[in-house]
């Protein structure tokens, strides 16, 4: 089957991608759009049956795929990740930071082993395998690192969510300066609420995670500092800045409830 090309946006044939949180949602859509591009695209995730099915459309619409259950996580997993991606493709041109997931629960009530989770999967796996992938791209003077961040690394709203996307930014930001000049490009996407199983709790109509998706392979061969999506959100972003009294008072009337000790985390992958 011939792949579906659209010519206004710029081919990716022959480059190796990798995907984390690629079962589903903005990860899914993302390993679609590079596929579509002309990439061989990693899809990698820890539900290994909606794993293989993303990668099985990726084929199904002409593109190559690999799928690689991984729990970023875990150290040993993320090396595995690499070796194996490179073993199948030979090198790896883009890495896509996906991986992550929401939380709900109220401070004072989290037991401390889900918080380092949290971390772990948010922030500590985008660092590792960051590291994991750097090595082969100075090496060929080329590459780039997409990196998921969120309005809430811009606005602070949830405690230990807005620390870990807080955290991704500036690791990114601050890698992609010390990477300026060596030809690996770093770049940060910051949506606000996308229309995925993290937000399902969220009224009114939601931006697709295809809008992210087709952002992300954008910065493949376009690289920029940060992308806020959608665009109204760099409104709040600022306010956060500028006026953060005037941001609390916003926060506070669209979100204040009692503190309810007994809250649920909500996982995502």
């Amino acid at each position: 089957m011939l792949r579906e090309r659209d010519s206004t946006r710029a081919s990716l044939d022959g480059m190796v991608a990798i995907v984390t949180g690629a079962s589903s949602g903005i990860g899914a859509a993302t390993a679609r759009e590079l596929g579509r591009r002309g990439a061989a695209v990693v899809l990698a995730a820890r539900r290994e049956r909606e794993l293989e099915a993303q990668a099985e459309a990726v084929r199904v619409a002409g593109g190559e795929a690999a799928a690689i259950p991984t729990d970023v996580a875990d150290p040993a997993q993320v090396v595995g990740l690499v070796e194996r991606a490179e073993a199948t493709f030979g090198r790896i041109d883009v890495l896509v930071n996906n991986a992550g997931a929401s939380w709900s629960r109220p401070l004072a009530s989290s037991p401390p082993d889900e918080l380092i989770g949290l971390l772990e999967v948010n922030l500590i796996g985008a660092i590792l395998l960051t590291r994991a992938v750097l090595p082969g791209m100075l090496e060929r003077g080329s590459g780039s690192v997409i990196s998921m961040g969120s309005l809430s690394g811009r606005v602070a709203m949830e405690p230990v969510y807005s620390a870990s996307k807080y955290g991704v930014r500036g690791f990114t930001l601050a890698l992609r300066r010390q990477l300026a000049g060596s030809g690996v490009s770093v770049s940060l996407v910051s949506p606000g609420n996308i229309d995925t199983a993290m937000t399902s709790h969220v009224r009114g109509r939601l931006p697709k995670p295809e809008l992210v998706a087709t952002t992300i392979a954008d910065l493949v061969t376009q690289p920029r500092r940060e992308v806020v999506i959608p665009r109204r959100h760099y409104a709040i972003a600022w306010l956060e800045q500028v006026l953060p009294v005037i941001a609390d008072m916003a926060h506070r009337r669209r979100h204040w409830s009692p503190v309810k000790q007994e809250e649920g985390a909500v996982w995502t992958s």
